[in-house]
């Protein structure tokens, strides 16, 4: 199996930190060479681990940017 390479061309900002030091963070990212997109994925403290995220392209992030927009957040029943 090929390695994964990916350049991290801009952090947008930190989500959340774990206890062990992990962080959610939004990245502007480039995996394997190709067009950056939108990254939102755990890393650990010097980017060489990661965990499961999601990638976005700029069409979806526009359309969850107007979902968002669109919503309450405090009449949601989440933590």
């Amino acid at each position: 199996m090929a390695e994964m390479k990916f350049d991290i061309t801009k952090n947008l900002g930190v989500l959340s930190e774990g206890a062990k030091g992990w962080k959610k963070e939004v990245n502007v990212m480039s995996w394997n060479g190709r067009k950056a997109k939108i990254d939102i994925r755990d890393w650990d403290e010097v980017h060489a681990k990661m965990g499961k995220g999601i990638t976005l392209s700029k069409a979806e992030l526009k359309q969850l940017k107007e979902i968002l927009d669109g919503i309450n957040i405090d009449e949601l029943d989440i933590d």
